[in-house]
């Protein structure tokens, strides 16, 4: 495969100024043909100004953006076509249902032969065929949302926070949703504030900041490069475990829990803490070893913790 196939979208020193504030700041990177890219950052970090860039909406201050190997500033009417967008705080026409709404946007984009059951089938709206827009959940409306996103079998499909505000629940049907998009081959380029969400659909996560991209790869590599260690949990009714644990050179903080977490690097220094910790006459009440998560590589390269939802779920 040659290069220029081989990469649906290729981003060359990307830089965008309002007056004097770098919202994207020489950002470079490429998302290969059939991969779910996401760009991962918290509010104001630069993602909808760098998707509304490659999706031809904004114009750069300097550098080159390619879809498709066509320049987006002086192709956009080819391009256009190809693509299928669903812009942060999507909404529709109140009064007309799942269908017409389908069926309105397939006329708007002058679509040929769309197939309106297939999308409806796809984002698992076929019970909702005859509900009007207003009557939808939040996560029905974003399910919609993709459909029509797709209404067109674009290539490349953006989605801009499609899971924003929604309650625990509804984010995993629109995951689904989004797992049946990366079954199908299409390339999806996805921004979000959820760690969890880039970890689960990512094949390649880009981590912004102010701007500027702090890191970039799969969600593993990016883990394994970033936050190489475990993290042991230990509870325990009595105060003195801390102190044995300290006294062996580990850092040993407890929780608003009392639970103590301690760093390690390897499952050998977990067992000398267990075995120290009996042999010291303490007690356990349970433990519990992980290795870490996109959220802990995310705080460590922003120096920002993930965005709260209001249901509890980290964001």
């Amino acid at each position: 495969m040659t290069r220029k196939a081989e990469y649906a979208i290729e981003v060359e020193n990307l830089t965008k100024r309002y007056g004097d504030l770098p919202a994207v700041n020489d950002i470079s990177f490429n998302v290969r043909r059939g991969e779910v890219f996401a760009l991962l950052g918290p509010n104001g970090a630069g993602k909808t100004t760098t998707v509304e860039i490659i999706d031809t909406i904004r114009t750069p201050t300097s550098g080159r953006v390619t879809l498709f190997g066509m320049d987006v500033t002086k192709k956009k009417h080819d391009i256009v076509p190809r693509i299928g967008v669903l812009p942060q705080g999507f909404s529709s026409f109140d009064r007309i249902t799942v269908r017409e709404t389908l069926h309105y946007y397939s006329r708007l984009f002058r679509c040929v032969n769309p197939d309106i059951d297939g999308l409806i089938d796809l984002v698992n709206l076929k019970e909702k065929t005859k509900e009007q827009y207003k009557n939808l959940s939040g996560g029905l409306k974003q399910r919609l949302g993709i459909a029509i996103a797709l209404v067109n079998d674009p290539e490349v499909v953006f989605l801009d926070e499609p899971t924003a505000g929604l309650d625990p629940r509804a984010r995993r049907e629109v995951w689904k949703v989004l797992l049946g998009l990366k079954e199908k081959g299409k390339t999806v380029f996805l921004t979000t504030h959820y760690m969890e969400e880039a970890e689960l659909l990512a094949d390649t996560v880009a981590i912004i900041s102010k701007g500027k991209i702090t890191s970039m790869g799969s969600p593993e590599a990016l883990i394994t490069h970033n936050a190489n260690y475990l993290t042991l949990t230990l509870q325990s009714v009595d105060e003195k475990t801390v102190e044995i644990v300290r006294k062996m050179g580990f850092d040993a903080v407890q929780d608003n829990h009392k639970d103590i977490k301690v760093r390690v690097e390897h499952m050998d220094d977990v067992r000398r803490i267990l075995n120290a910790v009996k042999d010291g006459g303490a007690s356990l009440l349970s433990l519990d070893v992980r290795k870490p998560n996109l959220e802990e590589v995310f705080l460590k390269l922003t120096g920002e913790a993930p965005r709260k939802d209001p249901a509890g779920e980290g964001g």
